[in-house]
This record gives C-alpha cells, sequence and structure tokens, in this order.
C-alpha cells in the first residue's frame, strides 16, 4: 500500500485561521505604526487593538517615552507581539520620515498608519497667537500629512497595499469656544484623508486612507459628574463612549478593503443630535 504524501506545511502568509487582518495585508503579522501612542489615551487603546490582531506594533511618543516603553512591555506580555518604540516632535523636519523608516527597517514592512498624535488646549480668541495656530498646523496636521505620505508611499510597493487612519473630530462641524486655533488643524484631516486616497491609490489601489472623527470618548479627570451628565446626554446613546470605540472603527477601516476616502464620525450620534428639545416636534424649517 502506497504511503500517503506528507502534508505540506502552510504558507506564513495564509494560515489556516487566518485572521481578517492578515487575509487583507498578507501576512500572519502585519505591521501597525500609531503616532502619539505613549501616553495612556486613545492611541494606546489603539495600539492595542491592533497588537489584539495580531499586529506587530511601533509605538510613537514625544514626550510619553517611558509610558511608551512600558506600553511597548505590555504589548509583549500580553500578546505575544514584538512592539518597538519610536521617539520624536512630528512638528520637526525629518521626524515622520525617520519614525516611518524605523518602523519598516525593523519589520520589513508597514501595514498600518494610525495618525493618533495631537494637541489641543482651550485659549480665548483674543489670546491666540500666530505661533499657537502654526503649531497646531504642524503638529496635527502637517505631522499627520508627512506621516501619512512617508508611510504610504511605502505601502505603495507592497503587493496588499495599507491602510491610514486619520483621526480627526467630530466638532469640526460644532466647533467649541475658545478653540479657534485648535479646528482649523482638525478640519484639514478631512480634505487630507480624500486627497491622499486619491494619490495614493492611483499608485496602488490597495492603499487605502481613511478618517475617524471621535466624539466624547475620553473625559479628564477634572471633568465633574455633573459635566460628565451633561456630556453623556448630548448624544444620542446616552453615554460617554471609550478609546476602545475608536480602536474598534480603527479595526473595520484596516479590515474592510472597499472603504478608503471616508470621514467616519464615531460620536454616539453627537454630530447629528443636540440636546436642545428642538429636533422633536418642532420640524418647521
Amino acid at each position: 500500500m502506497s504511503q500517503p504524501e506528507p502534508s505540506q506545511p502552510e504558507s506564513p502568509a495564509a494560515p489556516r485561521h487566518a485572521s481578517a487582518f492578515a487575509r487583507v495585508f498578507g501576512c500572519p503579522h502585519p505591521v501597525a505604526l500609531v503616532t502619539g501612542s505613549g501616553a495612556p489615551r486613545v492611541g494606546r487603546a489603539i495600539a492595542m487593538a491592533l497588537a489584539q490582531q495580531g499586529c506587530r506594533i511601533a509605538l510613537h511618543a514625544n514626550n510619553s517615552t517611558d509610558e511608551a516603553a512600558q506600553a511597548a512591555a505590555e504589548i509583549t506580555q500580553r500578546f505575544g507581539s514584538e512592539a518597538i518604540v519610536t521617539c520624536g516632535a512630528l512638528q520637526n523636519d525629518g521626524v515622520a520620515d525617520r519614525i516611518v523608516d524605523q518602523t519598516h527597517s525593523q519589520f520589513g514592512r508597514i501595514d498600518v498608519l494610525v495618525n493618533s498624535a495631537a494637541i489641543w488646549q482651550p485659549t480665548r480668541l483674543e489670546n491666540v497667537t500666530p505661533d499657537d495656530v502654526r503649531r497646531y498646523f504642524e503638529i496635527n496636521a502637517l505631522g499627520s500629512f508627512l506621516c501619512a505620505r512617508a508611510a504610504g508611499l511605502k505601502m505603495v510597493s507592497q503587493p496588499n497595499g495599507g491602510s491610514i487612519v486619520n483621526i480627526g473630530d467630530w466638532a469640526t462641524v460644532r466647533p467649541y469656544l475658545d478653540h479657534a486655533a485648535y479646528f482649523p488643524s482638525k478640519g484639514s484631516i478631512e480634505v487630507m484623508t480624500r486627497s491622499l486616497a486619491v494619490e495614493l491609490a492611483h499608485r496602488n489601489p490597495q492603499v487605502r486612507v481613511n478618517c475617524i472623527q471621535p466624539g466624547p470618548v475620553l473625559l479628564s479627570d477634572e471633568v465633574s459628574q455633573s459635566q460628565q451628565q451633561t456630556i453623556a446626554a448630548s448624544t444620542l446613546v446616552g453615554r460617554v463612549g471609550s478609546p476602545e470605540n475608536i480602536a474598534h472603527a480603527v479595526q473595520f477601516l484596516c479590515e474592510n478593503d472597499f472603504v478608503t476616502g471616508v470621514c467616519l464620525p464615531v460620536d454616539g450620534g453627537r454630530s447629528i443630535f443636540a440636546p436642545d428639545g428642538l429636533q422633536i416636534g418642532m420640524n418647521t424649517g
């Protein structure tokens, strides 16, 4: 009786129970760079969620380098994923290219970029200086653009392309008082997303660029209980969201390879609702 032929080893790019990430990116352990992921805020939650999906992670921090190192150790311990820390102020020349190059050199590829680094601080209009406006644009807008360009131009050479997710802000449609210098920088993220989606897909249609517009998902410790209740009531779902809600949206935009150029509010309905009673029974104009 003839002996059965030995089974062939499975391709490392397509394990039998491949995750959606592995299938989309053609790699069992895709590589994700998340800017602004050192401190325990939304970027950190996104990095953790991507590690849980089997991604190797490049964290990025400017001042929170010690916290980023702790997060890298936690990722390795909890998920068994390789994690590195990249550092630098994104407004400085060459930093965006350097952290993307460092990620690519370490792992040999880059499949996901999440532009989560941002600054904001309430400032009365009459106190806003030209340097304030420049700094917002340099970090929130230009930093995101340069990181996306650097990562995107590497992704176009990869057969499975890649996914870039920019983090905008739902409130560009209803700006808060005392943030006149901040919102123009965040508003530009939406146009940038659509423009880069066109630019990069022209080079490789497997490269996608999308944007998430978070609502109230992470309140500071200074917010009182009554303020929290007011903010929760401002959403249609009646509660404040979590960083994990944003991380889940990032996962969706990475996994769904038929979505690009989209700006997705993840805000509990905040952008379409105001708790002033005027949307109920007063639809007269």
